[in-house]
């Protein structure tokens, strides 16, 4: 949140910032009222406002304030400035314990000081039933007159009945449902218990475990567990033993002792209470009664020293032998829980490994997530609404992700995300190290070549949509090679995996597949067949695959685009999730106070989008994919039977009816691999679909035609943004522009008399709704105030309907006047909650639709389905 010197907090004056982590910001301050110097702890700015976070922050509050200890941090006070929440703590001066390890173990008598004073810490938590869950060197400091200090119980929970949970009130606001349930990892990978690794349940013994692993690196000057990568860490947690002759020769055997049996893997023979370490370190500390191990007073003995001669002439052999490398890890599966999604394909392994983004919902918004699979914690990111198909940048600092017609990137260090180019609808993109993107603007557009800072992007050579006007083969899902020149692809008119070059000069078929494949380290393609992961050995100077596939996971995610729930860090770990496909949507009617009244046909996974009302409110038509391809339907609302309406190769979307429901207006390419085009079809007679203007090189997406039958107004772009056109459907049918701005405007919505259009814009910075005099020029009226999409009108034009950002359906009154431009526009107010996508996505221009009189609405609702974790696989073998 960066705090400048100088700003108050109720009677605390900021005087410097002091650190940062994933769990707050901690400022030096002083007191004005008592003139004392305290730590200011805030949550940083990304998880300010979230419900969830404020609540786990203000329980860390009545946690301190219950350990009141001298190894314990103290708390002050909680204030709230600005409506953010700042802990006043203890101030305590002098060097964390990760600090001074920096320079090497701490002499025996200093270590056993220090274990034995956070034993009595850990000790007094565990009494009152709370369990630290994050004990680690960081977290403990150490002050110049020698006492030490426990802090941070950001991650602390009570104890309490099993599933019992003190999180249980914010499951959407944190990575698993309730902290402390299985599938969560929480914590430092590197002092956590093996049970925590594995996502289970814990309990003291976790902060038991971890009171180990810090005694050993106090006493040995390395860590007991660790790896080159997180992956490897969490392996070694689960299958290696600590060196245990790193330990100094001096080493009481009753501390050998306290850290073997806090180190047990085997949760039933590990240290059942802490005061049983503390007891056993103040023996040794007492000196006397426990001898040293190979203690010097010892007398030599000829079979020791025989067997010594041994042990030296077989170390000696093994030498000249050549050593053999340590045996591998075995292979370990973790889960991952994270709040419910509506698309699980959205998850990618970060290069390192380290961190998994994914999209979930955060108080009803889908939002971009990141979590550390080192400490456990997860955030949504700011600014990510609607986010979908994240991937990272090589550096693992940036995420590039798709969102509101767009492909965008965002840092890990907070900043808003930055705009790289239009994309139409996400279908898939890389990253290179030489900071080149491939993505194509739709599911059946050219690949293009962007940059990671933006500007315009140039198709690929060799790369081309369709010949002859047949259906373009869809070249979606690009992923680099390790070389940054060669990718892979999948094409979806022959479900197949193909291998490309950035310069066009290769082009050709690898396997067969469902959905998209990726590269995983170091020489395999992992790629998805009847919902099965399969890995096959890929030759990377060769660029074939090699042998048989070998079948990894079932079940697996697959969307109607060929995306899978996959992924692959350049460690080697690999991250997938199974379960339902795609989410399934109903068209629900709701009254307006959110009361389900019925539904109209089956749960669909293959739509419905853009629902719309016949005029006689007896008809639906609406957009459904089926067999890889957008159609639109015709249902009868009455029995809930749809009908296949197009058949065209390419997509067709955003329908809506003519004012007499005798024809329909939808966007499609009668001529593949022509852009979409406005086009209309009579529903009554056999007549051959017409194209009202033929668009030839920016798309021109129907939105709306007049009650009076004379204009389709229509959005259009120029790479840069969208603008709002109207076609005439008399005389020459030439466009005409409405709206031309350097922002976003689209959603237009005719109003009743056809004086007026309600449309989106993201001119204020957030997308609201406002009404414009049609066919202008003249002021524009904003509508919503707090963010507004999917205008819809009353049939009469008294009342406006819109869908704010956390999915409410919201109303306003209209009065629109018989002439001139003197509107009346009421304050809105919430009818309920829709749980559906506020912002115009891909072919998704809107999520319901009204009926005459306004009393009901007919909504595209998601229908719940269970969340499955996302998998990790660690330590696999690789094929090659």
């Amino acid at each position: 949140m960066s705090i400048a010197p100088g700003t108050r907090f109720g009677p605390y004056e900021v005087l410097s910032p002091l650190g940062a982590g994933g769990m707050g910001e901690v400022y030096r301050a002083r007191d004005a009222t008592l003139g004392r110097l305290v730590a200011l702890k805030l949550l940083p700015e990304t998880v300010a406002y979230d419900e969830g976070r404020v609540a786990r922050f203000r329980r860390e509050a009545q946690f301190l304030a219950a350990l009141n200890h001298p190894q314990i941090g103290s708390i002050y006070g909680l204030e709230v400035c600005r409506g953010v929440p700042a802990l006043v703590l203890e101030l305590v001066e002098g060097p964390t314990l990760e600090k001074e390890l920096t320079a090497g173990p701490l002499p025996l008598d200093r270590g056993l000081d220090v274990a034995r004073q956070v034993a009595l810490a850990l000790e007094a938590a565990h009494e009152l039933g709370i369990v630290h869950r994050d004990l680690k060197p960081a977290n403990i400091k150490l002050r110049p007159d020698g006492t030490v200090k426990v802090l941070d119980f950001g991650l602390a929970k009570a104890l309490g009945p099993a599933g019992d949970s003190e999180d249980s009130g914010s499951a959407a606001t944190q990575t698993s449902p309730a902290l402390t349930r299985i599938g969560a990892i929480v914590g430092t990978v590197t002092y956590m218990s093996p049970e925590q690794a594995r996502g289970h349940e814990v309990d003291r013994g976790a902060d038991i475990w971890a009171f180990g692993a810090v005694l050993y690196e106090m006493l040995a000057g390395s860590r007991a567990f660790s790896g080159a990568s997180t992956a490897e860490t969490i392996a070694a947690v689960l299958d290696a033993e600590p060196d245990w002759s790193r330990l100094p020769r001096e080493a009481p055997e009753s501390v050998r002792r306290v850290l073997r049996r806090c180190l047990s893997k085997d949760r039933r023979r590990r240290l059942a209470d802490i005061r049983d370490a503390r007891l056993d370190i103040e023996e040794a500390q007492g000196g006397g009664a426990i001898e040293p191990v190979a203690a010097a007073t010892r007398r030599p003995r000829p079979w020791l020293a025989a067997l010594g001669t041994l042990v030296l002439a077989a170390a000696a052999w093994t030498g000249a032998r050549g050593l053999r490398p340590a045996a591998r890890p075995p292979e370990r599966r973790l889960e991952v829980t994270t709040p419910p999604t509506l698309v699980p394909v959205s998850l990618a392994l970060s290069p390192q490994g380290d961190m998994v983004a994914f999209v979930a919902l955060s108080e009803g918004r889908s939002l971009l997530w990141v979590r550390s699979l080192e400490t456990g914690l997860a955030q949504p990111l700011r600014g990510t609404d609607g986010a979908s198909l994240p991937f990272w940048s090589p550096d693992g600092r940036s995420i590039g992700f798709f969102s509101g017609e767009r492909i965008r990137r965002i840092g890990l260090d907070g900043d808003q995300p930055k705009v790289l180019g239009h994309a139409l609808v996400g279908a898939g993109a890389t990253w290179s190290r030489e900071g080149v993107i491939l993505y194509p603007v739709g599911p059946y557009a050219t690949l293009l070549r962007g940059s990671e800072n933006g500007g315009p992007p140039t198709p690929l050579a060799g790369f081309e949509e369709g010949v002859g006007g047949s259906r373009p083969p869809g070249e979606r899902f690009p992923e680099f090679l390790p070389d940054g020149r060669h990718f892979l692809y999948y094409r979806a008119d022959t479900r197949g995996v193909f291998l490309g070059t950035l310069d066009g000069t290769e082009r050709r078929h690898l396997l067969d597949a469902d959905a998209a494949a990726l590269f995983a380290p170091p020489g395999e393609i992992l790629f998805v067949r009847n919902r099965v992961l399969y890995a096959q050995a890929f030759d990377s100077s060769r660029l074939q695959v090699e042998g048989e596939p070998v079948s990894l996971a079932e079940g697996v995610v697959v969307n109607a685009l060929g995306a899978a729930a996959v992924s692959a860090s350049a460690e080697g770990s690999i991250a997938y999730r199974t379960g339902v496909a795609d989410e399934f949507r109903q068209l629900t009617w709701f009254d307006r106070s959110g009361a389900r009244l019925g539904t109209v046909g089956d749960a669909d996974a293959a739509g419905p989008l853009n629902p719309s009302l016949a005029p006689d409110g007896q008809r639906v038509v609406l957009s459904r994919t089926v067999g890889g391809n957008t159609d639109v339907w015709v249902m009868d609302v009455e029995r809930g039977i749809a009908s296949r309406f197009t058949d065209a190769p390419g997509p067709d979307i955003t329908p809506s009816w003519s004012p007499d429901g005798g024809s329909v207006l939808y966007s499609g390419s009668m001529k593949p691999p022509t852009p979409f085009s406005p086009v209309v079809k009579s529903t009554v007679t056999e007549a051959e679909a017409t194209v009202v203007w033929e668009a030839t090189a920016q798309p021109m997406i129907a939105m709306d035609w007049s009650r009076d039958g004379r204009f389709v107004i229509c959005r259009t772009t120029t790479l840069k943004d969208w603008d709002i056109w109207a076609i005439p459907m008399q005389g020459d049918g030439e466009p005409v522009p409405v709206l031309q701005e350097e922002f976003d405007e689209r959603g237009a919505q005719f109003s009743p008399d056809g004086r007026w259009i309600a449309f989106e814009s993201n001119r204020s910075g957030d997308y609201e709704v406002y009404l414009y005099p049609f066919p202008g020029p003249g002021p524009s009226t904003r509508v919503s105030n707090a963010g507004g999409a999917q205008p819809r009108w009353r049939r009469d034009g008294a009342e406006l309907f819109y869908v704010a950002p956390d999915s409410r359906l919201m109303a306003v009154s209209v009065e629109l006047p018989a002439r001139g431009l003197d509107l009346s526009v009421g304050t809105p107010r919430p009818l309920f909650s829709m749980r559906v996508t506020s912002t115009v996505q891909g072919d998704v221009t809107h999520e319901y639709d009204v009926s005459a009189d306004g009393q009901r609405f007919l909504v595209n609702a998601i229908v719940e389905q269970p969340t499955a974790p996302i998998s990790l696989v660690l330590n696999r073998a690789s094929l090659r």
